[in-house]
């Protein structure tokens, strides 16, 4: 009987694997399933019409474009999570993408400039590795992993799961998603669920942000469901979801087997719904258009947001818990800033170049010259690369190290008691190392604790009615 139990439990385990379509992206993802840190995961969801009962939803001959895009950000302790919308009609920069191709020989797409993300996918045999590149190109934020569905896996997902309950605000009937539905609260799976998260003539302005808007409160949903129904720690229920996603599902080989998504999946399952929060990419009509068809980024909102992922904060309430929580070296570093300040004409400090991009050196020195009244300064040129931008000090230099953090907004974690060097008058001076966080003279290296009150967004635990 132990035999028997082991043979169908390796085979159903073989067959789950089958299941698995995989794509070998390269060096655009992670190797390791969860690696130590942030994770970064991009859920795109494709246009193409393959499968049965999918050939009239409109162009059925669209080779698979990124038409729907959801940057999950894990962080570093997963307790919480953002969920960043990147929209199809985003005008931006494709960058050149190194491809494998089926015969296994590989190929270098060109780059574009201009286009609509959608575009990173399909066009021109670009494959998900492309869109795993744009989005670290838009973002600065390196993706480790990536999950595609199409049409098909919308359904079989859903149906798996006995649906997914969402929430109207008024009736819809829309002929071109096919979703026809009264005001109130329904569960939907198959082609009802497809329909809802494809209808964009339904709700809102009629427009992709608002189609965007209600895709997030259908995966809120679907969170709220997975948890509340154990659906992860029943094994009846897990089976039944883990072969309609082996089977809807496609990865990056890093993830591309049974072991390795349950690796990743336990890194995920304790995030509570509540610390989960979807944001919108800040954009606005693109102003070179008639007919406003597409978007452009607006930087001075994305900008702040995405230094938060980068830093690991989150968009939730979680990250106050976490702060009360901090250990003691942080604290010890928080306390550096803390305390008597020089004038900006006392500050003397010797500027490197420790990885930042290249001049940054002599135009922060600029900068704090011309714009911050910090004269006794020069730049020293290149030193060793390093990780983040760095300030050492001597103790008797500790409140010119609070004034120059507070000008360029430096964390306590960059202040670095030590000892000082010497600049060209042979005087006493800080040594300012400008690491690869630094972006400029004039943006904080310090990612803020809150993103603009602007930027769209909604938490996972809220039911919220789609209107």
């Amino acid at each position: 009987m132990l035999i028997a139990v082991a043979g169908t439990g390796y085979a159903y385990y073989q067959h789950l694997n089958g299941n698995i379509d995989k794509v070998d992206i390269g060096d655009a993802g992670s190797k390791e399933a969860a690696p130590k840190g942030p994770i970064n995961i991009l859920v795109i969801g494709t246009d193409k019409r393959t499968g049965k009962g999918n050939e009239g939803y409109g162009d059925k001959g669209s080779p698979g474009h990124a038409d729907t895009n959801i940057l999950l950000h894990v962080s570093a302790d997963r307790t919480n999570a953002t969920g960043l919308s990147i929209p199809r009609d985003l005008i931006t920069d494709i960058p050149d993408c190194l491809t494998k191709l089926e015969d296994g020989s590989t190929k270098t797409i060109p780059g574009t400039q201009n286009v609509r993300f959608n575009t990173s996918l399909g066009q021109s045999d670009r494959d998900p590795g492309c869109t795993m590149r744009t989005v670290t190109k838009l973002t600065g934020l390196k993706v480790d992993h990536f999950m595609m569905a199409d049409f098909n896996a919308v359904k079989n997902l859903t149906t798996a799961v006995n649906g997914v309950e969402v929430c109207l605000a008024k009736d819809v009937d829309d002929p071109d998603s096919h979703l026809k539905l009264s005001a109130g609260t329904h569960k939907v799976q198959g082609e009802q669920a497809l329909a809802f998260v494809r209808t964009r003539h339904s709700f809102g302005n009629q427009g992709d942000l608002d189609r965007i808007k209600v895709q997030q409160q259908f995966l809120g949903s679907l969170a709220r469901q997975l948890k509340s129904e154990d659906t992860l720690t029943s094994p009846k229920k897990l089976y039944k979801v883990a072969e309609a996603a082996t089977d809807a599902l496609t990865v990056d080989s890093g993830i591309g087997s049974i072991t390795k998504l349950m690796s990743l999946a336990k890194e995920l399952r304790h995030i509570d719904p509540k610390n989960i929060t979807f944001a919108t990419l800040p954009v606005v009509d693109n102003p070179a258009e008639k007919v406003h068809a597409t978007v452009v980024l607006q930087p001075a909102e994305a900008e702040p947001l995405f230094a938060m992922m980068k830093d690991d904060v989150s968009l939730t309430e979680v990250n106050s818990r976490k702060k009360a929580a901090e250990s003691e070296k942080k604290k010890a570093e928080e306390a550096r800033l803390k305390g008597t300040m020089s004038e900006a004409s006392d500050i003397r400090v010797e500027v490197f170049n420790g990885g930042a991009a290249t001049g940054m050196a002599q135009a922060q020195l600029t900068w704090l010259q011309t714009n911050q009244g910090v004269t006794k300064s020069s730049q020293q040129g290149d030193a060793p690369k390093q990780k983040g931008t760095t300030l050492e000090y001597a103790a008797d230099q500790a409140p010119q190290a609070r004034k120059l953090a507070a000008i360029m907004g430096l964390p306590g974690s960059a202040l670095k008691p030590g000892e000082s060097i010497e600049n060209d008058q042979g005087l006493p001076a800080m040594k300012l190392v400008l690491g690869p966080d630094f972006k400029g003279p004039g943006i904080s290296v310090t990612a803020p604790k809150q993103a603009p009150k602007s930027v769209a967004r909604q938490e996972a635990d809220k039911k919220v009615c789609a209107s």
